[in-house]
Parts: C-alpha cells; structure tokens; sequence
C-alpha cells in the first residue's frame, strides 16, 4: 500500500471547523482564542471573549478551585489531568448553566516555558440531563420491583 502525500493542514481552517470548542488561555488565564464553537456552546463572540479571564464561563462557586489548579498547573508546567476527559459545569451568556466535558494539554515556548493551555470542549447539557432522567426511571423501576417482592 502506498502512502498519500500528505497535504498542509490549514490550522486557522481546522480550528474555526472544528464541532467542538477550542479555547487557549495564556499562562495567565487570559483567553486568547476562541474558535466558532466556543461561540456556539457558551454564547459569546470571540470580541466579547478574547482577553478576558475565563471567569466568562466558570460558575462562581468553582473558581476558586479551577485557579488554585490552574496556577499550579502554570508555576510546574504539569497537568493531572493529561488525557483524561474532565466534566464540570459551566456558564452561558445568557447565565444558564452548561454540562461539559474537555480535555486539556499544555503549551509550551521552544525554550519549554509554559505559554498556556488549551482546552478542547464539548456541550453535553443534553446527555447529562438525559442520563439523569434514565438514572431516575431505574430507580423507580427498582423501587416497585422491591415493592412487589
């Protein structure tokens, strides 16, 4: 079998295609891209977005949390979270809260100091809400089948 030539991969194209949210922070926590897809799932444009710290869409009651992490996560140049698939709510626009789920990975200068992060994000309000109504039924369910017994 022979291999293909490979083509360039236009990365501005990629991005701004991708389904799910890419967003990049800088090292200290400032937004500095936001593709189409974040614009979709969180409601703001990337104007309202870019340079701004992603208190945008973290739900007051976890941030302190997320920028304890996050410093740390910049101050060792190591995340814990690697490849692991993270899920958190998150903060609309318009203040409804999202359900999402992402994967992180470090970014690095060519003299390997940490220059920030990017997170790639998808919206999974939907599935996680109707997982919650199945999670319901099977309890029902079992109550009346320990009920009949």
């Amino acid at each position: 079998m022979t291999a293909l030539p490979l083509s360039p991969v236009d990365l501005k194209q990629l991005v701004g295609g991708a389904g799910d949210a890419i967003i990049v922070c800088d090292a200290a926590g400032a937004i500095t891209l936001w593709n189409r897809a974040a614009e979709r799932i969180f409601g703001f444009s990337e104007a309202e977005a870019l340079g701004r710290s992603l208190d945008l869409i973290i739900p007051e009651r976890q941030r302190g949390r997320h920028w304890e992490g996050y410093h740390k996560t910049m101050a060792t140049a190591v995340t814990k979270y690697g490849a692991d698939v993270l899920r958190v709510p998150a903060l609309h626009k318009d203040g409804h809260t999202l359900s999402i789920a992402f994967t992180v990975s470090m970014l690095f200068s060519a003299d390997r100091q940490v220059t920030g992060i990017v997170a790639v994000v998808r919206d999974e309000t939907t599935r996680f809400a109707e997982e919650r109504k199945l999670r319901a039924r099977l309890v029902e369910a079992e109550a009346k089948v320990k009920g009949a017994n």
